[in-house]
């Protein structure tokens, strides 16, 4: 006589939590045993950060920022200073999206039959660009560009061509062929392949990339100045030095309100590009 068949049958079974063959389940312990060790090698003193003498030196120090210092001639200085912060971050994103643009074409196959010769020494010189931050950049050029907004804008702009020239190329690859590959066969030259079939369908996720980037450059160029490059960073710098405690709060309300300015502007943009 037959067994009855199994209320569970074995193809409707879930899956195992952890399986040896399971690419993933590998990949997350891996990643659970080097936080785990992290927390073991490093000396945080979690006791004395919660500690009730931290948290009293904590609001001492707090306090020190109230009141804000909203004078008429020093809101007139950060409101300067921080429309300065705003074109360095605006100009430096706009010419990394040209050259990230640029390079972004040999460091991208187009399509299967595309040599992309130059594909493998432009991506490393994209990864060079962008593994050196802003503000080593801007230490640099300090020396052959001075103190001012010029070694900002081009740390900026040398970062973000690294990055952003990469996202570009990635999304070059990744457009649908069918396109391109029918200009092709009509005998259509490459360059025209990419401004009337790679270009447009590129296009929406270029502007998106752009605009994240220049949010993140918001709050690049105001730390930039730190290290002399001009801008909300600069007058942080200097007031925060001399224990301008009240300047320093309306600085930092002034770097607050900017950022939220540029996220507001660019989150309606990306949104209106893709609707």
């Amino acid at each position: 006589m037959m067994p009855p068949p199994a209320a569970n049958p074995p193809y409707k079974l879930p899956p195992p939590l952890f399986s040896a063959r399971c690419k993933a389940c590998w990949f997350m312990a891996s990643l659970l045993v080097l936080v785990v060790a992290s927390f073991w090698s490093l000396d945080l003193q979690w006791a004395q950060f919660f500690s009730l003498e931290a948290a009293q030196s904590m609001g001492r120090f707090l306090g020190e920022f109230f009141p804000a210092d909203t004078s008429p001639a020093f809101l007139n200085k950060v409101a300067v200073a921080a429309w300065e912060t705003l074109a360095m971050s605006a100009l430096g994103t706009l010419l990394a999206a040209v050259a990230g643009l640029a390079l972004a074409l040999p460091a991208s196959r187009l399509h299967e039959a595309h040599t992309a010769w130059g594909r493998a020494p432009t991506r490393l010189l994209l990864n060079a660009l962008r593994s050196i931050p802003e503000l080593v950049w801007a230490a640099l050029l300090l020396i052959s560009a001075g103190l001012g907004p010029l070694a900002g804008t081009l740390a900026l702009a040398l970062h973000t061509t690294g990055v952003l020239g990469r996202l570009f190329a990635e999304a070059m690859e990744n457009a649908p062929p069918g396109p391109g590959d029918s200009l092709r066969t009509q005998g259509v030259g490459n360059g025209r392949v990419f401004l009337y079939a790679t270009l447009p369908q590129v296009l929406p996720q270029l502007m998106s990339y752009t605009l994240y980037r220049w949010e993140n450059n918001i709050r690049a160029a105001a730390v930039l100045g730190v290290v002399g490059a001009g801008g909300l960073g600069a007058l942080l710098a200097f007031h925060m030095g001399l224990f301008h405690m009240g300047k320093t709060a309306t600085i930092l309300g002034a770097m607050l309100l900017l950022v939220a300015l540029v996220d507001a502007a660019s989150l309606g943009a990306r949104r209106w590009m893709t609707r």
